[in-house]
């Protein structure tokens, strides 16, 4: 950053305004633009570290009023135990009414196939999400996603509009000039709000270090029963075990994100605080969700042709 001019004798200094205070006011600003503009906001919460710096972010906007809106999570019913603790824990402590739409509850009612005992549920959740938008009539959803993820994600504009069917077409996406939003929906059409749209990685960890922000406890090194799976590690549980000549192993791991524990991998690393993360991430050359979610790797285009069909 450049510093900051120096005051005229006699007055006093303005403070000092780093890049993340930029990154705050502005994704402060577009959470209660969409709040005002929209009738029934919402915000997904997957338990990750995006959605835990939009929540704080979030509250943060409304603060000392309770937040606005309900949180809500899509549960594939695949999840880490410690991360559904510790959403439990940030939607009680935001004092957000929390709405979990069930994946199994999906399959149970013959929305959606069964992929089997094991496979991953991550592309059958669309349907639940939208179910879920229609059910409580939610005309925006905010999400954590940033443009550094993914190609696709860097094709999306902060509103993400989506129609009837849920469906998100590129070519179709309003502009965003000077940083105005146009948040209107017709309606049975809603629209996906990205806050953290211009964020990295890097950005997120530095945030949460400066916030304090807590973080399931996966994200940061610790010992796990492994198999390396098409050079992913993925953890040992109820619906992963080794496989042909697989070799479950122990390892000292952490999250780089959170998934379907079924295709989300870990890395090697011993990174036990927020600092020595943020050390890690500064050199590192693939994004989180390019080293270690299974459902990018199918093909160049998996995330596009997901969010096509109504995906966050």
């Amino acid at each position: 950053m450049t510093p900051t001019t120096p005051a005229p004798e006699g007055t006093a200094a303005s403070p000092r305004v780093d890049h993340l205070d930029l990154l705050e006011s502005l994704a402060i600003f577009i959470i209660r633009e969409v709040a005002a503009e929209c009738e029934r906001p919402v915000l997904l919460f997957s338990g990750g570290k995006d959605s835990a710096v939009l929540l704080h972010l979030a509250v943060k906007a409304f603060a000392p009023a309770r937040l606005p809106f309900p949180v809500m999570h899509i549960d594939t019913g695949h999840n880490f135990p410690e991360v559904i603790d510790y959403r439990d824990r940030q939607a009680e402590a935001a004092g957000a009414r929390l709405v979990i739409a069930s994946v199994q509850a999906s399959i149970d009612a013959g929305r959606v196939m069964d992929p089997g005992e094991g496979a991953s549920r991550n592309r059958i959740q669309s349907t639940t999400l939208l179910d879920a938008i229609n059910e409580h009539r939610f005309d925006a959803a905010f999400g954590g996603a940033r443009r550094d993820e993914d190609k696709a994600r860097a094709k999306e504009r902060v509103l993400s509009f989506r129609d009837r069917f849920g469906r998100w077409d590129p070519r179709r996406q309003r502009p965003e000039l000077w940083q105005l939003y146009q948040g209107k929906v017709n309606p049975g059409e809603h629209l996906r709000a990205f806050p953290l749209s211009d964020w990295t990685e890097l950005d997120i960890w530095q945030y949460i270090e400066r916030e304090r922000i807590e973080l399931p406890t996966i994200y940061f090194a610790h010992e796990r029963l492994v198999v390396n799976r098409d050079g992913m590690l993925l953890a040992v549980s109820q619906w992963v075990s080794p496989q042909g000549e697989e070799v479950a192993e122990r390892v000292v791991v952490r999250y780089r994100t959170v998934g379907d524990a079924t295709l989300t991998g870990a890395v090697r690393s011993e990174a036990a605080t927020v600092s020595e993360i943020i050390e890690e991430i500064a050199t590192a050359r693939v994004s989180e969700r390019g080293a270690t979610r299974g459902d990018d790797k199918f093909s160049e285009t998996a995330m596009e042709d997901r969010k096509r069909e109504g995906y966050f």
